[in-house]
């Protein structure tokens, strides 16, 4: 049996959301320094006044889906 079927479901989506939520984060961010031209360039596209709120939202659904996703197929799915 696999180590994930025995564990709860929203313990899964929440391990598989927050690692994802930090590694897409981390990427995201240096991929952003190194387009934008240095790290103001990168606080410009991500962390201006208008801005940041939009970029938190859209990495916080990304990895509730990406969470929910795998949760699903680790726990139901795969055999």
């Amino acid at each position: 049996m696999s180590a994930y079927k025995s564990q709860p479901f929203f313990k899964l989506v929440l391990r598989f959301g927050l690692i994802f939520l930090v590694v897409i984060t981390v990427l995201k961010i240096v991929i952003g320094t190194f387009k934008g031209g240095g790290i103001s360039g990168m606080v410009d596209q991500y962390f201006s006044e208008d801005k940041w709120q939009q970029f938190i939202k859209i990495q916080l659904a990304i990895s509730a889906i990406y969470g929910l996703f795998m949760a699903g197929y680790y726990k139901f799915i795969k055999k």
